[in-house]
């Protein structure tokens, strides 16, 4: 297909800034997402030159794909920018998607395997994995389409891992970066993969110049796996931390890029009236003198819920000092319920979270406060009153949440963080640290946060609100772009 190199710079991502609902009349109604890419993106300004190019999600995406005109949607529906969306067959989206990305990859870098009975990789995985890489291609043949000579090109995250390989073939001329948003899995475990597509995943990778993570720890290990699978030279400073990997005469740099919360956005978003109004209504439910733990996460299986509610059952058992002292507000949203694990998962929040009201409650107090309805103002009001914020990830490439409430916090807010979750390279100094799987830990952690004084806890979230908002999206997205421009 002939088209027009005219891009200079390009975004490649599974989910783009703009999703669509088809009408019974067929008629199409556009929404705008948000974001570090969305942010990122507008830094850069409308003159850049910038294509995003993603894949139509549903039937609504789908039909805008089809209408448009080689998929370039209307910039009246993405707030100016220039996306193109890829209308992907469905079964092939689905295998790519589901299968793999979010059943194999997304398993395999956040260590939720139940080994001995899962991952089985047979006739049907072979074929998933088919359809993960036509879906790759789909994604380099438009970036390929639509970048000009010599262009950037920054792809995003696991669902993408094999396009940089892939696009290096049809454009040897273009520098290309790849980000991992997720944790990248230690060697041992990384080997969990079929030999064949875990050396395959790295090359797509190690196609690009640069590759780049949240943290220093995931890019360390990236390099391990590169150096154990592949046989790869990784390249250290003085010793220490990989800077780059080198392999079949090619060097790609590694990077780490913190991303950090959007204080001005926070701070301005949290503060309007829905917020005021559902703060007030969370504090009605707390009741007058009580303390609030927080929680505010995806049931997605890394994010550890189940024993955050564990822990909490915990702290009740062995502190009853804090019956009818606290309440335990938790947002547990439905994610992926496409899938029967992750249904099977929210059904477990649920059921855990019924059983310690019906054990502890009292006429005048409940134990746990479950929120399942995802609301975006219902999060920043709990960010705002919450005196602990829970945050124990079993792992996690970076964990956001970590890093909104300190911003947003009104009289500050002591964090109970997991070692595994990325933002503890920033912030752990000032977080009372777990151990994920501890329970019995994590509730103690809970107790001393409960008991901390308001001054300490002032303090505390003033350097984590420091540390949060220290590479903010829009900083984070060109540093990306300036790191392969150099």
């Amino acid at each position: 297909m002939g088209a027009p190199r005219t891009a200079q710079i390009l975004v490649a991502s599974n989910r783009g800034p703009v999703s669509y609902a088809l009408g019974e009349d067929g008629s199409l109604t556009a929404k705008r997402g948000g974001g570090g890419l969305v942010s990122g993106l507008s830094a850069i300004g409308p003159d850049a030159g910038a294509v995003w190019v993603c894949a139509a999600l549903g039937d609504g995406d789908r039909e805008a794909a089809r209408r448009a005109e080689r998929g370039h949607l209307s910039t009246a529906d993405t707030g100016g920018q220039q996306v193109r969306m890829l209308d992907i067959a469905p079964e092939v989206f689905a295998a790519a998607y589901n299968g793999i990305a979010n059943s194999v990859l997304w398993f395999v870098h956040h260590l939720l395997y139940q080994t001995p009975v899962e991952p089985v990789f047979d006739a049907e995985f072979g074929a998933q994995w088919a359809a993960y890489e036509t879906y790759n291609a789909a994604f380099a043949d438009a970036l390929a389409e639509e970048a000009a000579e010599g262009a950037v090109v920054l792809v995003q995250d696991y669902h993408l891992a094999l396009v940089p390989g892939i696009l290096r073939e049809r454009r040897p001329d273009l520098r290309i970066g790849h980000f991992s948003h997720t944790p990248w899995a230690p060697p041992d475990y990384y080997r969990l993969l079929p030999d064949t597509v875990a050396a395959q995943v790295l090359r797509g990778i190690l196609g690009g110049d640069r590759a780049a993570f949240l943290t220093e720890r995931w890019a360390t290990a990236f390099a391990d796996c590169c150096a154990a699978v592949l046989g790869a030279e990784v390249v250290r400073e003085g010793g220490g931390a990989a800077t780059a990997v080198r392999f079949e005469g090619r060097e790609t740099l590694l990077g780490v890029h913190g991303l950090g919360a959007d204080a001005e956005f926070l701070r301005q978003r949290s503060r309007q009236a829905d917020v005021d109004e559902r703060l007030t209504n969370l504090r009605a439910q707390i009741g007058p003198g009580r303390k609030s733990i927080v929680r505010v996460d995806r049931t997605e299986l890394s994010k550890n819920i189940v024993r955050g509610l564990l822990a909490y059952r915990r702290l009740l058992e062995t502190h009853p000092e804090w019956r009818e002292r606290v309440v335990h507000v938790a947002f547990a949203y439905p994610s992926r319920q496409d899938l029967t694990v992750y249904r099977d998962y929210t059904e477990r929040v649920r059921l855990i979270a019924d059983e310690i009201n019906a054990e502890y409650g009292t006429e005048g107090w409940q134990p746990v406060a479950l929120h399942v309805k995802d609301d975006f103002a219902r999060s920043l009001a709990a960010y705002r009153l919450a005196d602990v914020a829970l945050v124990n990830p079993i792992r996690d490439g970076m964990n956001l949440v970590a890093k909104e409430v300190p911003v947003v916090s009104e009289q500050g807010c002591a964090l109970v963080l997991s070692r595994e979750a990325g933002a503890y390279a920033e912030l752990g100094e000032d977080a009372l640290v777990v151990n994920p799987y501890d329970v019995e830990a994590t509730a103690e952690a809970l107790h001393e946060a409960l008991r901390m004084g308001d001054g300490e806890r002032a303090e505390r979230t003033k350097r984590l609100a420091a540390a949060a908002t220290a590479l903010p999206p829009q900083a984070w997205f060109l540093a990306q772009l300036r790191a392969l421009e150099a």
